[in-house]
């Protein structure tokens, strides 16, 4: 199964509407969600810093800050092809 991860932030507003956005087609297009904070974690502020919600797909960089879904569908097909 695919898994998307969100790198995201507590309390932020952005990381919130970016899983919902995931949420609402998760089923239909059959993936996980992983939700990681990187609020303590000195290695994932440095390297996401103010820029979360980052998205990855079984581990490739996606995107930031808001979630396409038109673009992330397109992403994601693109993703499985090449598995």
């Amino acid at each position: 199964m695919t898994v998307v991860t969100v790198y995201s932030r507590k309390n932020c507003h952005l990381c919130e509407v970016a899983v919902e956005s995931l949420e609402s087609v998760k089923s239909e297009l059959k993936f996980d969600i992983n939700k990681v904070y990187i609020d303590g974690d000195t290695e994932l502020i440095h390297k996401y810093g103010e820029e979360v919600p980052v998205i990855h797909i079984d581990g490739k960089h996606h995107d930031i800050f808001r979630v396409d879904l038109e673009r992330f569908r397109s992403s994601l097909e693109k993703h499985r092809q090449h598995q």
